[in-house]
């Protein structure tokens, strides 16, 4: 799997006619089995740029390609996973976890088959009967991430999809994600606001400036797994990437 961002820009036109630039230039290789996270100060384009990747808009410049092949619209290659959950409330955790693939015309045998291989593995077998509205918003999140792995793409893509969990289970879905990342291999792009959530889930944090946005810093991180928040060496890069944002959102003052 490879995957490009080769100088993406998008401009908007706003309310009032004007033209907005949201991404300026941007640039970005991810490799395969990668767990890449992507920064910046509020109203840089991050969820932009993921849509773009997704199929979901359309670049005004530049291009992104996956496999060499430039993505022009949704492909089976990636699944989105959004911070509103987005399952029918009307449908159990199983038929929720099944519906792409029933999209897809998968037969029933295979598609509740492969469901109930998601559900295991996200750690909610005891719950397939259930409807969303008897979970908690992290259980409701983990059926999320079932139903995006369980049409097996290459990619996942996140857009800040633990931003709406308590501190508490916010941490723990960052775990458990780090730990479906590890049996899956898939490679992950992961919108975030939170400079300790990209420093403890990625392998490489992609700050982008305000906007009109570009690449300002691409920082691998070294710390080794399981990270923990409290050791130094997660403070100096916590710190170096904090004054990255901030030296950021200075300079466009």
């Amino acid at each position: 799997m490879s995957l490009s961002i080769e100088h993406v820009s998008k401009v908007f036109t706003n309310e009032m006619g004007e033209e907005v630039t949201a991404l300026g230039d941007i640039s970005l290789d991810v490799k395969e089995g990668e767990f890449i996270c992507i920064l910046g100060p509020s109203g840089c384009g991050k969820t932009t740029l993921l849509r773009i990747i997704a199929g979901l808009d359309h670049p005004t410049g530049g291009r992104a390609a996956i496999n060499e092949k430039e993505i022009t619209g949704p492909t089976p290659e990636m699944a989105m996973i959004f911070q509103e959950y987005s399952l029918y409330p009307w449908r159990t955790v199983l038929d929720n976890i099944a519906f792409g693939l029933e999209v897809q015309g998968v037969g029933k045998e295979e598609r509740y088959g492969r469901a109930r291989k998601y559900l295991t593995l996200v750690g909610l077998e005891d719950f397939e009967n259930s409807h969303p509205y008897e979970l908690s918003g992290g259980m409701r999140q983990r059926v999320a991430v079932a139903r995006a792995l369980c049409v097996e793409p290459q990619v996942l893509l996140m857009d800040e999809p633990f931003g709406a969990l308590d501190a508490q289970t916010r941490n723990t879905m960052q775990k458990e994600l780090l730990e479906i990342w590890k049996k899956t291999k898939k490679t992950v792009i992961f919108v975030t606001h939170s400079v300790d959530e990209a420093v403890y889930l990625s392998d490489r944090v992609v700050v982008l400036s305000p906007r009109p946005s570009h690449v300002q810093e691409v920082i691998s991180i070294t710390v080794p797994r399981p990270r923990d928040r409290t050791s130094v060496e997660f403070a100096q890069v916590r710190r170096h990437v904090l004054s990255l944002i901030q030296g950021g959102e200075e300079a466009s003052q």
